[in-house]
């Protein structure tokens, strides 16, 4: 089956997720609709369930198509907002909050997928709400799952700037990089690597900091029809780590960068090179697919770092609206139905 890339398909997720080939999106970054909190007025569509169960059991059929279409290296980035119930018969008592995000993660863990990142998208401007005996709602949810333990994590091209030199400090007062602690539990990990960049003098990572798992990030500033598009700077984001830049067009292995130092301690990262065998390897740019594609943010996103993508979108007034968007990104060349 013809791989399909830079196209939209106008459809309901599922139905066209069965259509695409096997093993054929290197990442998955998509926010399907959250709980009964918007209305997009298209006849089939997700998130007006009479239950959250029902919801789940909904997302969770897609998700297993999504399992199938993804490479073996590739992640899911699944962005989820939760919702408060208005009547017992939803799933939680009325005014409680449904879990609905952790009641599809734990279906998803059941099903064999890993959870590598919960991911909170702290929103700088959050909405303004005249409810008094709660507090507001101002993050997000972004599970970062993956089908085996070694996939696609590209960490060095999401780095941030240490904020603090290391200290020179007595050798005495340095711990041993190979020196047991027993303060750990079982499931702690090591702090040996802390304990050798600590040693040689160093704040951390000569490219520079992990990020982290709480991303403070403004919400979208689209002004268009649709009312529920992530920002791109998560977009963005989400991608620089998880979409190879270029894969084998053979077998479809991400190719990477090595990291190149320099004297001392600068380091740079290197061209890109192949991680397989296949002879007289050929590339491709990696893709991103989106099955709930909204107004096209993950497309813009892939569009200009590189990427290609492939979106789902059951409305067809968003759809236009989604070409529409990324034509005028485009400078104006119109883009393939």
């Amino acid at each position: 089956m013809r791989r399909l890339t830079n196209r939209l398909l106008v459809g309901d997720a599922l139905t066209e997720l069965r259509r695409l080939p096997a093993a054929s999106a290197d990442m998955i970054l998509t926010s399907p609709p959250y709980f009964r909190l918007r209305d997009y007025g298209v006849a089939g569509q997700l998130g007006l369930e009479a239950t959250v169960e029902d919801w789940v059991r909904n997302l969770h059929a897609v998700a297993g198509e999504l399992a199938r279409v993804l490479t073996p290296t590739g992640t899911l980035w699944l962005n989820l907002g939760d919702s408060y119930a208005t009547h017992p018969a939803q799933g939680a008592a009325r005014k409680s909050l449904l879990l609905g995000p952790e009641r599809l993660a734990l279906q998803l863990l059941a099903d064999g997928w890993l959870l590598r990142n919960k991911i909170v998208w702290q929103k700088s401007n959050p909405m303004p709400t005249s409810v008094r005996d709660r507090l507001a709602c101002t993050w997000e949810s972004i599970y970062i799952f993956a089908r085996q333990p070694r996939y696609y994590f590209n960490l060095d091209a999401i780095r941030e700037p240490h904020r603090s030199r290391s200290p020179a400090r007595p050798a005495e007062h340095v711990a041993r990089p190979d020196a047991a602690e027993p303060w750990r539990g079982p499931n702690a990990g090591s702090g040996r690597g802390l304990a050798r960049l600590r040693a040689a003098g160093r704040p951390g990572h000569p490219l520079g900091k992990n990020p982290g798992d709480v991303w403070r990030l403004a919400s979208s500033s689209y002004r268009g029809d649709h009312r529920a598009t992530f920002p791109m700077a998560l977009a963005e984001q989400a991608i620089r780590a998880g979409c190879p830049e270029r894969c084998c067009s053979t077998c479809g292995r991400p190719w990477q960068r090595r990291l190149l130092r320099a004297l001392g301690a600068v380091a740079t990262r290197g061209t890109l090179t192949p991680t397989c065998a296949c002879p007289a390897a050929t590339d491709r740019p990696g893709l991103v697919l989106d099955p709930f594609f909204g107004a096209g943010s993950t497309a813009l996103a892939a569009e200009q770092l590189g990427r290609d993508w492939l979106g789902i979108e059951l409305s067809a007034a968003f759809a236009a609206e989604a070409r529409q968007r990324l034509e005028r990104a485009r400078g104006g060349a119109q883009m393939a139905a």
